[in-house]
């Protein structure tokens, strides 16, 4: 269970510093990301730019010549925490004026004037599809001049480009295969700050996730806003696939085929994606999980309400009883697979007999783990032009902490399932609590942690016996094989 104010998704680390040290580097650029996983993979990119002009990353924000912030636009606290954080820059370039503090990400568009004129907390500002003329733009604060671009593109999808693993454990990494969204959510700023979806090439997916097996990494994670309609036919903006030849749409390829794809080219390695769209969700891609033993059996479905009357007003595309069927779908054909949401509580014009459909949907499904928040209306979004955000501050509180509480059960009860059961897991790591103890994940994305034996290692897979759980963790010890 994972209960957070912030809308984002699965697996996000806030205000994360991210290094991968390069030694022979001339300059070096500290950056933090906030937010999604999207975002985090963003800032591997940049890193991978900023490479190849002679920036080495670094933990030392007072060593640093460039600071990058790559934002979250999600929800108002993230924006107030930015914020916050570069006063701080500002405080330590007092005394270091040549060092350049600049703002990436989802924030870019909307404030850009406000933080490089109006506040002069930065020198740069950067759009999520501009990130190719950071050279450039670099050039332009040296000549004495602020510098912009926050346009965004209906073809950029930086697939040509070599990430630096950044905050790397070398166990896992994440592989973007879409940018921007189509799905206008009354509530979501993406399609604002990201721009239209476009689809990345899959043999540049392919030679990226060859690339990391090669370099030990043992799980990627396909990411994008809608992974499901993934489509390539050869490039440009999905809504040309119908001028597209006939041929060219033969050989399209979409998101199942992708995953077939991705798991036979390195069955070594895990295959995980987030996120899904229940709409999109098609059972070939059900079948490909099915098929492949290393796709692992775990789906992150967000929801965002139980009441088919609030899903419209979210402009979701699903009611509740579209939502209900997917979910036995999949679990008719993935018996075994794990099942994640997002919900908001306290969407404008939500009664309590809508959260009371939340909480019952809740109870039907009965979630492995949840991202879960209050409604915080964004400014451009279609919700915060036509709707009233009408729910007090304290009813959307207690909702949240009303489903928050019930995901909490769920999960336990999950858990609880699974003592007296011996699991597969990938080490990751030391435990954040022991470092004699292991943690891990199973296939259906659950931690697990148990003590290290001599010989073990990040990156091996090994039998666990369940002992013990608490709601969001397994507890065992190394077994043989079940």
């Amino acid at each position: 269970m994972r209960g957070h104010s912030d809308e984002l998704l699965p697996d996000h680390r806030q205000g994360e510093a991210l290094v991968s040290e390069a030694p022979e580097a001339v300059r070096s650029v500290f950056i933090e990301s906030y937010g999604c996983q999207m975002n985090f993979s963003d800032s591997e990119i940049v890193a991978g730019i900023l490479a190849k002009e002679g920036y080495g990353t670094t933990r030392d924000l007072e060593k640093a010549d460039l600071v990058l912030l790559n934002t979250c636009s999600i929800r108002d606290k993230a924006e107030q925490t930015i914020r916050n954080r570069l006063k701080h820059f500002q405080s330590i370039k007092a005394h270091k004026p040549h060092m350049v503090v600049g703002l990436l990400g989802c924030m870019a568009e909307r404030l850009k004037h406000d933080l490089l004129e109006q506040e002069k907390l930065v020198d740069l500002v950067v759009g999520p599809d501009a990130y190719r003329e950071l050279p450039h733009l670099l050039e332009e604060i040296g000549g004495g001049r602020k510098a912009v671009n926050v346009l965004l593109s209906k073809e950029e999808t930086y697939g040509d480009l070599n990430p630096v693993r950044l905050g790397s454990n070398g166990v896992t990494a994440f592989v973007s295969i879409t940018r921007g969204c189509d799905n206008m959510c009354s509530f979501c700023v993406v399609p604002f700050t990201r721009g239209r979806e476009r689809s990345r090439n899959p043999q540049t997916i392919l030679d990226e996730v060859r690339s990391l097996r090669d370099q030990g990494y043992r799980e990627v994670t396909l990411l994008g806003q809608n992974v499901d309609s993934y489509l390539w036919y050869g490039g440009g903006p999905k809504k040309d696939f119908a001028k597209a030849s006939a041929m060219a749409q033969a050989s399209a390829v979409g998101f199942a085929s992708l995953l077939r794809q991705v798991a036979e080219a390195v069955p070594e390695m895990r295959i995980r994606f987030s996120t899904s769209n229940p709409q999109d969700m098609h059972d070939d891609v059900l079948y490909a999980i099915a098929k492949y033993p290393n796709l692992c059996k775990s789906i992150h479905l967000p929801v965002q309400s139980g009441s088919s009357r609030i899903l419209k007003a979210m402009n979701r595309g699903h009611d509740r009883e579209d939502y209900l069927a997917r979910i036995e779908r999949i679990r008719r054909i993935l018996p075994e697979v794990a099942l994640s949401m997002d919900m908001i509580a306290g969407f404008p014009g939500e009664t309590e007999e809508d959260h009371a459909e939340t909480l019952s949907l809740m109870e039907a499904v009965r979630y492995h783990f949840g991202f879960m928040f209050y409604y915080s209306e964004r400014p451009g979004t279609h919700a915060a032009r036509t709707l009233v955000d009408d729910i007090p501050l304290e009813v959307k509180k207690r909702r949240l902490n009303e489903i928050i509480e019930l995901q909490q059960r769920h999960s336990l009860e999950r858990n609880q399932a699974e003592v007296g059961r011996v699991v597969e897991v990938l080490i990751e790591g030391d435990s954040k609590r022991s470092e004699h103890h292991w943690t891990s994940r199973t296939t259906q994305n659950t931690v697990v942690v148990f003590p290290k034996l001599p010989g073990q290692k990040p990156g091996d897979l090994v039998w666990v016996a369940i002992e013990d759980c608490s709601a969001a963790t397994l507890l065992g010890q190394t077994a043989a094989r079940s």
